[in-house]
């Protein structure tokens, strides 16, 4: 295995503003990785302890000192990323994600009220007419009684899917049982549940989602989503974790090597930020982005401030023993 002192040689630490807070913080940091076989991304959220952050740093060292499994396609449909904010801000967002035809809206924040959750999907369907795909993400924000009675408000907007409506495994299994009963015909997709579980394969086993979203940073790596995504047996949406285009390009490497692609794929937020660490960003044109791996050639403009610095550094190597 590489050593650590190779690992953080090749580290660069940045901090870039985002466009809207999102996830309760208005920068995102990450550390670069600059490694033999390509640019790699170790940026796990800040409140991630080290042994899950170990499983962002596999990734990295799969990206930079390893290699990817070969695409089956040479684009990825992507769809746009609607934050929680105001109604009369969403215009704007899809703005942002050139010929995205599909949105995923975030609801059930902290905060706000089923009305607001309401009025930005409602905005969002007018925006992208009778044809768009518009999925809800909560995150886990729901009980599984809130759950069914949000939904089936949010179900006359003719949703693709909902995704992570509740927080367990139990509950999304529950939920689909209980939208069935209430008339709603609602597919369900679990996130959080996948990515963040001890066991990712849970949910196909107890029938709790019609569909998986996958990560690969939480899971390890391309390879070990691959794995993951395959035995599970659903339908596959590869999303990224608020990542610059460097841990896009993993993604995107996912989203290509898998043998079906049936929707639109979350892997357009780079738009979520007002800058990138490359001048050449993995951002939608025509609704796609193109299966490439880009060079991290912006970093000194980006830079974190020192003490920032040593707190990455410090937490690789506490991810790093934890591998």
């Amino acid at each position: 295995m590489i050593d650590l002192q190779e690992l953080q040689d090749s580290a660069h630490v940045v901090s870039i503003p985002l466009r809207t807070r999102f996830r309760g913080v208005d920068h995102r940091e990450a550390m670069i990785l600059r490694g033999p076989t390509g640019d790699a991304e170790f940026a796990p959220f800040l409140e991630y302890d080290a042994a899950e952050s170990a499983r962002w740093l596999a990734a990295a060292i799969e990206a930079g000192w390893g290699s990817w499994p070969a695409p089956v396609r040479s684009s990825i449909p992507v769809n746009a990323t609607v934050p929680a904010v105001d109604a009369s801000e969403v215009a704007g967002v899809l703005a942002r994600y050139d010929g995205c035809t599909t949105a995923k809206v975030k609801v059930a924040e902290r905060g706000q009220s089923l009305d607001d959750d309401v009025a930005r999907v409602a905005e969002v369907r007018s925006l992208l007419g009778p044809t768009g795909r518009i999925r809800v993400d909560a995150n886990g924000g729901w009980s599984l009684d809130d759950a069914v009675w949000a939904l089936t408000a949010l179900s006359g907007f003719e949703l693709e899917y909902a995704e992570q409506p509740c927080a367990t495994v139990e509950e999304l299994a529950s939920l689909r049982i209980a939208l069935v009963n209430n008339g709603v015909d609602l597919r369900v997709a679990a996130d959080e549940s996948i990515r963040k579980a001890t066991d990712p394969l849970l949910v196909a086993r107890l029938g709790a989602a019609d569909i998986a979203v996958v990560k690969v940073a939480p899971l390890g790596g391309v390879q070990a989503a691959l794995d993951i995504a395959l035995e599970a047996g659903l339908p596959t949406v590869v999303s990224s974790a608020l990542d610059t285009s460097i841990g896009i390009a993993a993604g995107v490497a996912l989203a290509a090597a898998l043998p079906d692609l049936e929707f639109a794929c979350g892997l357009g937020t780079v738009e979520l930020l007002s800058g990138d660490v490359t001048s050449s960003p993995l951002v939608p044109q025509a609704g796609s982005i193109d299966v490439r791996r880009p060079s991290a050639d912006r970093l000194s403009s980006l830079r974190a401030a020192p003490e920032r610095e040593t707190w990455w550094r410090q937490r690789l190597a506490a991810a790093y023993a934890e591998l």
